[in-house]
């Protein structure tokens, strides 16, 4: 594989993200200084907390899922990419976010 082409791509979401921090930062300065509702701030704190929070639980089960996948793959002795291998990957990845889908739905 060339690694190579990982470097510019990897210095460009880095930039693209860090632009991204840069730009949410200023909005919640300027609506700071500009005093905004207090309660709306506590809002906007309250729910990308909540998001936080969802978005590693999605992501924690979608990688559990999809090691049981890679054990189930290593136990059937596969070792050719094969659409079966492919099937049970990305059969784990959907299982992953339908438990996600479930659960968050029980936790609102």
């Amino acid at each position: 594989m060339q690694f190579e082409l990982l470097i510019p791509i990897t210095l460009f979401v880095c930039i693209v993200f860090a632009i991204k921090i840069v730009v949410e930062a200023r909005f919640r300065n300027k609506l700071l200084s500009t005093g905004g509702a207090e309660e709306l701030l506590r809002s906007m704190a309250r729910d990308e907390d909540i998001r936080r929070r969802h978005g590693a639980l999605r992501w924690g089960i979608v990688m559990v899922l999809l090691a049981a996948a890679f054990g189930i793959i290593e136990a059937a002795g596969w070792r050719e990419a094969s659409p079966g291998m492919v099937a049970v990957l990305l059969g784990a990845c959907g299982l992953g976010n339908l438990a996600y889908y479930f659960i968050s739905r029980k936790l609102n």
